[in-house]
């Protein structure tokens, strides 16, 4: 197996990026200078001032309308910094040839990462690669894989543009692992994370793709074979559960969201909105309260709303189209919606079965977690955008050439 050149930054972007830094600080920031001088270099084209162009009539008229100037021109460094690195992505992107050279390596080392969890979760050092936490009214200390990552939810939006690709290599015929062995590797990592805002998210993309194209996949056999698979797993274990364990996590948790009785779920979707309309009250609806601010004017509103102790020291908005919406304004979130749409017509994403579901997945899925300076959902933007991965171009002849190991 060939490793490609850019290994060591994907590496580092995938499993350490935060490891042992403080919160917010990642790597692949602190490489944005190193990576700006290589996008320059590489493409012989200024990226800089350009965003920083754009930025600039939010910049005064936050500054018009009053920000604690501290909080408010570290958070700005921190967005360019993040721009930096999404440049550096699409770069990358437009020069690497053989990209699933990247991709192999990091879900193989992932697969041993979940390997080497399971056993470890059972001992004193489980927090090494497990996370305690609060998971729904009734379960609390839930633990969920997250990696050498921050947060669960974080290792799965990670985990995500692996899932897609192999699992579309899987129904083109492509897969150069054992189908059987891929399928494991592709579900057990989404499995121990617990993301239902990321699975759910990935299920509907799924689902999307799916009947936009149903002509071409109703006549694939290893599409209809993983279909009737799932669905018989699905089935059997849904069985299982209602008789042997009626009360699991999983049923306590879609039945407080159900009920309305899921705090997590509902403050990651319209209380997040409810709290960044209370937040631009306080400012501009129109211009927002500008970045850095949350902490400074709502940091007591979101920690009694949540319910967080007096011990909380950092608050957020959990919610990047919410967050968007406190710190911008309605101008900010609306130049981001069609900043989305846009580029999902200019780009016609829809010609790509995998542009076309990380597209999906990643529109649905801001309105339900993440956050604004979130590198890894702008990953998933980048390359739903950028015309590569080819070999998903929708009616492209070869494309279910049975070349390889059937499932």
């Amino acid at each position: 197996m060939r490793i490609n050149k850019y290994f060591p930054v994907a590496f580092i972007y995938f499993f350490i990026n935060s490891l042992g830094l403080p919160f917010g600080l990642t790597y692949t920031a602190l490489l944005s200078p190193l990576l700006y001088i290589w996008v320059v270099v590489t493409r012989r084209q200024e990226v800089l001032w350009p965003f920083l162009l754009a930025l600039t009539p939010f910049v005064l008229i936050h500054i018009s309308i009053g920000v604690d100037t501290k909080s408010y021109f570290i958070s700005i460094l921190n967005i360019t910094m993040v721009y930096v690195f999404c440049q550096a992505v699409y770069t990358f992107l437009i020069k690497c040839e053989h990209p699933e050279n990247i991709f192999k390596p990091l879900l193989i080392i992932n697969f041993i990462f979940c390997l080497v969890a399971i056993p470890l979760f059972f001992t004193p050092y489980d927090n090494l690669l497990w996370m305690k936490q609060f998971l729904t009214t009734g379960v609390e200390d839930f633990r969920r894989l997250s990696l050498l990552t921050y947060e669960p939810s974080y290792y799965a939006l990670l985990f995500t543009p692996l899932f897609f690709f192999f699992l579309l290599q899987l129904i083109f015929y492509r897969n150069t692992i054992n189908g059987w062995l891929l399928l494991v590797m592709l579900v057990l990592p989404l499995t121990l994370s617990f993301s239902l805002g990321v699975i759910s998210a990935i299920v509907v993309a799924l689902a999307v793709t799916f009947i936009v194209y149903i002509k071409t996949f109703i006549v694939n056999k290893r599409v209809i074979n993983l279909l009737g698979f799932v669905g018989i797993i699905v089935i059997t274990a849904i069985g299982i559960a209602i008789v042997f364990f009626p009360d699991n996590i999983l049923f306590v948790r879609i039945a407080n969201v159900i009920t309305g009785k899921d705090p997590s779920g509902k403050g990651r979707t319209f209380e997040a909105f409810w709290l960044a309309e209370q937040l631009l009250e306080k400012k501009s609806y129109w211009w927002g309260i500008g970045p850095g601010q949350i902490k400074v004017l709502g940091f007591e509103l979101i920690r009694d709303f949540y319910g967080y102790g007096y011990e909380t020291t950092r608050v957020a908005i959990p919610n990047a189209a919410a967050e968007t919406l406190a710190l911008f304004g309605w101008v900010g979130f609306i130049v981001r919606i069609l900043t989305e749409c846009f580029f999902f017509v200019y780009t016609r994403v829809w010609r790509n079965y995998y542009r076309l579901l990380l597209f999906i997945f990643i529109f649905v899925y801001q309105f339900t977690g993440s956050f604004i300076t979130n590198i890894a959902e702008y990953v998933i933007w980048i390359m739903a955008f950028t015309p590569v991965f080819r070999e998903f171009e929708s009616g492209k002849r070869d494309t279910f050439s049975p070349l390889h190991n059937a499932v």
